[in-house]
């Protein structure tokens, strides 16, 4: 079976990357990751990727007139490395329709929060895991989805709970919804690839 090239759109640290990058390396997944985007010049991710010689790329969308020419530059640079696959692990930008008609249904996002709770516009990073505990919920989870034209609200693949302990900080609960984001989304993959 042929190993598929995916690319990782990033915003940030890149631990879900690095989730990734390590199940390819244990061969846990059909796929190795090529290239690494992000809009964000000092993410740390690009340098987890660059630790791993996996062609690391800052693109700067204030360069671009708008978010079409913007994703087309990022389209370019993933039929370069001939990408079969796109994962967005902490992507903070909306992807236009023409980049998700282009790889549609080989696109796939990973949320902190059990869709369809708490996600879309607004929804993301720790404004996620506090609008959880403000709304007392007593679980919460992450989903892998598959990305479609709307916000958060494409094919579920894979969801996983936690209970939410009694006061409970924001923070902490974004360290525990993360440890399962990596877990799910190598699932995901899995399925997916």
């Amino acid at each position: 079976m042929q190993i598929k090239n995916i690319a990782v759109l990033i915003s940030g640290s890149g631990s879900n990357l690095q989730a990734v990058i390590d199940a390819s390396l244990k061969n846990e997944i059909n796929g190795k990751v090529s290239v690494v985007i992000s809009h964000k010049k000092d993410a740390y991710g690009l340098e987890r990727a660059k630790k791993h010689n996996i062609d690391a790329i800052y693109l700067n969308p204030k360069e671009y007139k708008n978010n079409e020419e913007y994703h087309g530059a990022i389209i370019e640079k993933l039929k370069e490395h001939n990408i079969d696959f796109v994962v967005l692990a902490g992507y903070l930008k909306i992807l236009t329709k023409d980049f998700v008609k282009k790889y549609e249904g080989r696109i796939i996002n990973i949320h902190p929060s059990l869709i369809p709770k708490y996600c879309g516009k607004g929804f993301y990073g720790i404004k996620v895991h506090e609008a959880v505990i403000n709304g007392n919920e007593k679980e919460t989870g992450a989903t892998v989805h598959f990305v479609d034209e709307g916000t958060d609200t494409g094919k579920i693949i894979i969801q996983e709970k936690l209970s939410i302990d009694i006061g409970e900080t924001k923070e902490h609960l974004q360290k525990r919804v993360l440890d399962i984001e990596h877990s799910i989304l190598i699932k995901a993959l899995k399925k997916v690839l």
